[in-house]
């Protein structure tokens, strides 16, 4: 480093005398040039300042005409515009990157935000499955329930048709065996009328009289029978 700023020195005495003896005419491209070293050097401001006062010092041009003075100026200003404008590059490269920065933390926040949106969305959505779980294990169980309670309606109503079935042919045995005994008594009757007809008009009449009062007794224990049993069977196709 110390080596390169030697170099540049003498190329920028040399280059400063030569453009002070050309003139108001001469052009600041040496300047210019001697600049871009400087800058590719990462010298600063200051280090050409630096060297600008040696190089007056070794040209014993400060005790010069006004004119001289003034061009020399304009040659320092033309080697330092290179680092000024590499500062300006810097100073707009970091007001890019400042704005990068606050774009990149905007961006940090808004997915730091979407990944807290989704994590809530992730717990309801395990939320969401748990309940549909849970209701679909409570569904299964009542209807295994509905199944056993089905079954045991229909236990029951078998159970009430058997029982039913039972009072009908208990109905029915009742009603066959008191049909069948007074039938008996009736044709018992109806022989002994028989036998009597021509012996006795009289008990003839007592025992028609006697048969009568039999046939209706049976047709109103019939009556009575058919009337409990049509109960019954109403009630059972109720059911």
């Amino acid at each position: 480093m110390k080596t390169n700023l030697t170099v540049l020195s003498r190329h920028y005495v040399a280059a400063l005398r030569k453009h002070l003896k050309q003139g108001p005419q001469a052009s600041l491209q040496p300047a210019l040039r001697l600049g871009r070293e400087a800058a590719a050097l990462d010298m600063e401001t200051l280090d050409v300042a630096k060297i600008h006062e040696d190089a007056l010092a070794t040209l014993e041009a400060s005790s010069s005409k006004d004119g001289v003075i003034k061009r020399a100026q304009m040659f320092f200003a033309e080697a330092v515009t290179p680092i000024e404008e590499t500062h300006r590059a810097a100073l707009n490269a970091n007001v890019r990157l400042g704005r990068l920065n606050r774009t990149l933390g905007q961006r940090t926040v808004d997915l730091a935000a979407s990944h807290r949106s989704l994590k809530r969305d992730i717990v309801q959505r395990k939320t969401v499955e748990q309940a549909l779980r849970k209701s679909g294990e409570h569904s299964r169980t009542l209807l295994k329930e509905s199944r056993r309670l089905q079954k045991h309606l229909q236990c029951l109503a078998h159970q009430i048709l058997s029982t039913q079935e039972e009072e009908r042919k208990q109905i029915s045995r009742e009603l066959h065996d008191e049909v069948a005994q007074t039938l008996l008594g009736i044709n018992v009757r109806l022989l002994m009328l028989k036998q009597e007809a021509t012996a006795n008009s009289k008990g003839l009449k007592k025992e028609i009289a006697s048969t009568q009062r039999l046939v209706d007794k049976s047709v109103k224990s019939i009556k009575r029978f058919a009337r409990e049993f049509g109960i019954c069977h109403r009630a059972t196709n109720g059911t």
